[in-house]
């Protein structure tokens, strides 16, 4: 399908898009225009060159604006039938490859590749080549396209096979599996799934030990990884941006509320989370507790701040986690809690503004994951936080391998040693916390998001 898009020059295609559409009670069409790096990338490409961003539709107002002919410059939405859509996207992507990088199956009884599986791979594939066919379509002759992440996995090689003239890139946002897990996979689908990768001139990670991850995989099961270069950008955090946003109005004024919730001359231990299997909450939860049980100087004088905003909640493996969540929460204020103090200040409704304020106020910022591509929680709480704050990192989120020297560290599995970790940051000397906070911020910001977009599309022309 060629339209009033074709010839661009930058092509950008992922699942979501910057924008997306809600239809309204009496018919009308409502867009609403997402954040992030990508957005900020595109920002910046300016008058460079013609950008195209190619994504799905993925609810019932996107699939509508598709119908309509409604849309904005720049941006191309597909309208992928949607039982498809869902094999694809709940049935692949979420459940299987996130589980696979994110190693999160309980292995005696999953996973489990039957017919089942097959018929929703070969609904991936169709979604994948989907894509392949729009970019295909719109590119002009030799344009840069980056694609990005493992819904489209297989889109580069169906792409090169399209277009052999174009550059194309592909940036993995999450973890790679070791090569053993990784062979879980059919042997079929593995090799599937690495080839569609190497199609792309550059594939990236987050980190070198996701690179490196996926290096070995390639050699293991393909012998190398041929002519694809592989790259290295590790996503920082919009410094800028963050430090303008949390100081508006309504953030003050969620900043009243939390003080209130939490009481004076309390110490504060903040996480903001999706409820997200990989996110580890139910442990750091359980640390809290034991540390309360331990060490019981720290009952009414601390507060657990968490913001577990729900995700996924399609699947049911995420709504019985989040239940999990809120129960375990209940559990520790049931047994700890006293008039004036709320031991655990839990909200599961998303809002920027609040998660802004929690920053604010942080003194030690919890990010425990089980993996992580990078999380980038951990980056923005110390830009934010008034007073420097303390970072309990775990040492399998991708945002390790550039704080860890100073963060408390932890092994996610590890109640106890979290537990003992959030002691340890509790207690950090002021001017030790603030040294380290300092360190924290400027490692955080060494490639915000407009620079890593630029990075990889520089790299991506220039044959690095």
């Amino acid at each position: 399908m060629v339209s009033e898009h074709a010839a661009a020059q930058v092509l950008v295609a992922s699942n979501r898009g910057p924008v997306t559409y809600t239809l309204s009670e009496d018919g009308s069409l409502d867009a609403r225009r997402g954040g992030g790096g990508l957005v900020s990338g595109l920002s910046a490409i300016g008058s460079e060159a013609e950008a195209l961003w190619v994504c799905a539709a993925l609810g019932d107002g996107d699939r509508e604006a598709v119908r309509r002919g409604v849309g904005e410059p720049g941006v191309l939405m597909l309208d992928i039938d949607e039982a498809v859509h869902s094999d694809a996207y709940n049935g692949i992507a979420n459940s299987v490859l996130w589980f696979v990088h994110h190693m999160l199956y309980q292995t005696p009884l999953e996973p489990v590749f039957d017919k089942e599986f097959r018929r929703q791979w070969a609904s991936y594939e169709t979604y994948n080549r989907a894509f392949a066919e729009a970019l295909a379509a719109q590119a002009a002759e030799g344009a840069a396209v980056l694609v990005q992440d493992y819904h489209l996995a297989l889109v580069p090689g169906m792409l090169r096979e399209l277009r052999p003239d174009l550059r194309i890139g592909h940036f993995s946002h999450t973890p790679w599996a070791p090569v053993d897990y990784f062979r879980m996979l059919p042997d079929d689908i593995a090799e599937q799934l690495l080839r569609g990768l190497l199609g792309a001139d550059r594939t990236c990670f987050l980190t070198r030990r996701w690179a490196d991850a996926f290096v070995s995989c390639c050699t293991e099961l393909l012998g190398g990884t041929g002519g694809t270069a592989i790259g290295v950008h590790g996503l920082g955090a919009d410094a800028d941006f963050l430090r303008k946003r949390a100081h508006r109005p309504d953030v003050d004024e969620r900043l009243a509320a939390l003080r209130e919730q939490i009481g004076p001359g309390r110490k504060t231990i903040v996480r903001v989370d999706r409820t997200e299997l990989s996110k580890n909450i139910v442990r750091g939860l359980l640390a809290y507790r034991q540390l309360l049980e331990t060490r019981p100087e720290w009952r009414e004088r601390v507060v657990h701040v968490a913001f577990a905003y729900p995700s996924r909640q399609d699947l049911a493996v995420y709504r019985d986690y989040t239940v999990e969540v809120q129960r375990v929460a209940d559990e520790i204020n049931s047994a700890y809690g006293t008039e004036g103090w709320t031991p655990v200040v839990l909200h599961v409704k998303d809002d920027f503004a609040r998660s802004l304020a929690a920053y604010r106020l942080a003194d030690v910022a919890l990010v425990n994951p089980i993996r992580d591509g990078m999380n980038l929680v951990a980056k923005e709480i110390p830009l934010v936080s008034e007073a420097g704050c303390a970072l309990v990192l775990s040492r399998e989120a991708g945002a390790h391998e550039e704080l860890g020297e100073d963060a408390v560290t932890v092994n996610p599995y590890d109640v106890s040693g979290t537990a003992d970790a959030l002691h340890a940051a509790l207690t950090m000397p002021d001017d030790e916390r603030s040294r380290h906070t300092e360190r924290l911020a400027t490692a955080a910001t060494a490639l915000p998001p407009q620079k890593w977009f630029l990075d990889q599309l520089r790299a991506l022309r220039e044959g690095a």
